[in-house]
């Protein structure tokens, strides 16, 4: 008979047992790791609640949540805020839906607006789909110039140039670099950064599955850097951020070369560029590197609103916002950020 129960912030013993199954459930992600529910508590102040599904024979399936207030956008309850992919990962129906259905349980008893379930795979028609987001995964080749000659032509002018303005990646083993290009890049487009501890609470959190790399010029100078997962056999580079020189000097492509050979030589096999909005920059970038898109399903059961929350910069809330951010001072946007941001997941 299935049970649910709900992973407690101080159970070692239990956090282990479900990384154990995440680890080896074919739908779980980096996202359902037993590490964010204390991170999401510890620096957002989020209330979790990270639940599981168990018979006689085990853990059957699994899914983290978190409560999310947003005075812009009202209340939450989301698997899993600032993740690309979420909801149930479970190894039957039988468990998915008893987990969904405790979720909603939850979500009534909270007096949330809607429930958000990141998934990669559409589960339920008559749940509203924000069809907003795409995702980007390739296999990586095990030979190396072998993934050089699977970029197309242009963006590979671009890797060779960065190779040929002498730029060279490194391994940090902390996040100073990191965070001072990550800060200065989303102030330039308008963002509220996360906080600094954030980032800090990655690294501690999920040690070496957690890595920052980060590209300098022929004289040492950052460009560009980024903060990358690893997951079985995938790399997924997920925070970033470079320098205006970046630009001229092929930083960026050459960023995400660097991380290609690294995680080429570490005989890993998916390459994930994770999420990108339909239209943007972004999606453009990723799809100059021969990835394909790929839908995400982002279902929402709404309680008390009559359409998807559109808590996104295609909001007019959100144009005004980044318009403001950017007129801000670095150090003060710096310091406010990570009060609006914790609303944003």
């Amino acid at each position: 008979m299935l049970k649910i129960r709900r992973l407690g912030l101080r159970d070692a013993a239990g956090a282990a047992r479900w990384d154990a199954f995440v680890q080896a459930c074919p739908q779980a992600t980096f996202f359902h790791r037993s590490g964010w529910q204390r991170l999401l508590h510890e620096v957002f102040r989020h209330q979790t609640f990270f639940l599981w599904a168990e018979d006689e024979h085990g853990i059957r399936g699994v899914l983290p949540l978190a409560h999310v207030h947003s005075v812009m956008f009202g209340q939450s309850l989301v698997s899993l805020p600032f993740a690309v992919y979420g909801g149930v990962a479970a190894l039957d129906e039988a468990a998915a839906e008893a987990l969904e259905q405790e979720a909603q349980q939850i979500a009534r008893r909270l007096g949330v607006e809607h429930l958000e379930m990141r998934n990669v795979q559409r589960r339920h028609d008559d749940w509203p789909l924000q069809d907003l987001y795409v995702t980007f995964r390739k296999e990586i080749l095990p030979d190396e110039e072998a993934n050089m000659l699977a970029i197309p032509r242009k963006q590979r002018a671009m890797v060779r140039k960065g190779i040929k303005n002498g730029l060279q990646a490194s391994i940090d083993p902390g996040i100073d670099r990191f965070f001072a290009l990550y800060a200065s890049n989303v102030h330039r487009h308008g963002t509220p950064a996360m906080p600094r501890r954030y980032f800090q609470a990655l690294l501690e959190t999920f040690g070496a599955d957690a890595e920052v790399l980060t590209v300098t010029t022929a004289e040492g100078q950052p460009i560009s850097s980024v903060l990358s997962f690893y997951f079985r056999d995938e790399v997924l580079p997920y925070y970033a951020g470079d320098d205006e020189a970046a630009r001229d000097l092929a930083g960026n492509d050459f960023k995400y070369w660097a991380l290609m050979q690294r995680a080429c030589a570490r005989g890993l096999k998916v390459f994930d560029y994770g999420r990108s909005k339909q239209g943007t920059g972004s999606y453009a970038f990723k799809k100059n590197w021969g990835f394909e898109p790929a839908p995400l399903h982002y279902e929402h059961r709404l309680y008390k609103r009559d359409a998807v929350p559109q808590n996104n910069p295609s909001n007019a809330k959100y144009q005004l916002l980044i318009k403001t951010w950017r007129r801000m001072p670095i150090g003060l946007a710096n310091r406010l950020g990570p009060l609006i941001v914790r609303n944003l997941g």
